[in-house]
């Protein structure tokens, strides 16, 4: 195969491609719909000029018989008045024009006959033409029903390019509401650890700060002494107030103590 064969096959399977997918098919349908349409219309031109054109020979005809009457007419009025040869030249024109008659009959069965056959093809055609109408609107509209179903599917599915672009929208969406949600958390734990000052003023100073560890301190050693009294390793845990009421009380039971050592009269 030559270089230019083949580059013509390429083209044209190239132009074939492009203008399938540019095709509409109901579109197609409808041109076709009215070329019928164009070649009914001129077949029915056609049956009514042949129509016409045979009136006109009726009409000829019609002319030509009353003309061959009056040439019939006048030789009887001339042989009754002795003129032989008058009625013999009226008898002559009458015959000439009869051989006209005979010519146009001829002419008019013709031309009936083609109309005959031309208002049969009409017919025919008139009949295809609707048929084809019928079908070719099924064609449309099972066509355009499958169109819609078609996208329809192609949007449940995210494979059109309209649902494409939402998607992707939607995905980007996401992706910043991920970045947002882990920058903000990132923040509030280096606010947490101090790595990065609060200047709003929620935060609590160095003091509450170290009063906090403090207190996170004790309690992991209420735990730890509540945890040795479950497993008889030491006496049950007191609170921090608990703790404090003992020492509390002791000064008072301390003094009635050495009060009750001291004997009266005794110095103070």
């Amino acid at each position: 195969m030559s270089v230019m064969k083949r580059l013509s096959m390429i083209f044209k399977s190239k132009a074939n491609k492009a203008l399938d997918k540019m095709e509409d098919p109901r579109e197609t349908l409808d041109y076709s719909y009215q070329r019928q349409l164009e070649l009914l219309q001129k077949v029915r031109r056609g049956v009514a000029d042949v129509a016409t054109s045979r009136k006109r020979v009726e009409l000829q005809i019609n002319g030509l018989e009353a003309q061959a009457r009056r040439y019939e007419d006048q030789g009887r009025k001339a042989l009754s008045v002795g003129r032989e040869d008058l009625a013999r030249e009226a008898l002559q024109r009458r015959s000439n024009l009869q051989g006209q008659m005979a010519d146009l009959k001829v002419q008019h069965d013709n031309l009936q006959a083609e109309e005959e056959k031309l208002t049969t093809a009409s017919q025919r055609l008139q009949a295809k033409v609707d048929s084809f109408r019928t079908k070719k609107e099924t064609i449309k509209a099972t066509y355009t029903a499958a169109e819609a179903q078609t996208r329809i599917n192609e949007a449940f599915s995210g494979i059109s390019e309209e649902m494409g672009d939402v998607g992707l929208a939607i995905q980007r969406a996401e992706d910043k509401t991920a970045q947002m949600q882990a920058r903000a958390g990132a923040i509030d734990e280096l606010l947490a650890s101090g790595a990065l000052d609060d200047f709003s003023g929620t935060r609590g100073d160095d003091i509450q700060a170290e009063l906090d560890r403090m207190g996170g301190g004790m309690d992991v050693e209420l735990e730890l002494a509540r945890m040795k009294s479950e497993l008889g390793q030491g006496p049950a845990p007191k609170s921090a107030i608990e703790q404090g009421q003992p020492q509390q009380q002791a000064q008072p039971q301390q003094q009635g103590h050495t009060q009750q050592l001291r004997q009266p009269g005794e110095g103070a």
